[in-house]
């Protein structure tokens, strides 16, 4: 198996997750990613959509363009999210003290820091009036 790039383009509301998770779903289970690292992915896709969803295009309504690419030796998946709603960099956000009690912390940041925690590396650029958000994940 070379190289293979997918991709959807939906509009940017929480109502379309699952148009998401099951793009994402049915593409990593053909390329034969884990179920944990899949898992792990969902979460972390979630998230962003989510937050574009609710955040970029804020209080009107836009789209969102999610391109799956998936790459061999070593296997990976590497996922870019790209809206052209307003510029913003959620990794930017200072990471949640973990260690207080969750009623201790700021409401918020979390699943940022999932996100963070559980892909290979993650990147954001503002370029061409579009948001790009990369997540990788090494399986």
């Amino acid at each position: 198996m070379s190289n293979m790039l997918y991709d959807i383009e939906t509009d940017a509301e929480v109502s379309r997750l699952s148009e998401v998770t099951d793009f994402l779903e049915q593409h990593l289970t053909e390329a034969g990613c884990p179920v944990k690292a899949q898992l792990q992915i969902s979460v972390a896709a979630e998230e962003i959509f989510v937050n574009i969803a609710s955040y970029a295009y804020a209080p009107g309504s836009g789209k969102a363009k999610i391109e799956l690419q998936i790459e061999d030796d070593p296997g990976a998946a590497v996922i870019t999210f790209k809206d052209s709603g307003v510029p913003f960099n959620p990794f930017l956000k200072e990471d949640p003290d973990v260690t207080l009690k969750a009623e201790e912390r700021e409401i918020g940041g979390l699943g940022i820091y999932m996100t963070k925690k559980t892909m290979d590396d993650v990147r954001y650029e503002y370029k061409d009036g579009l948001n790009i958000l990369t997540l990788k994940k090494i399986f």
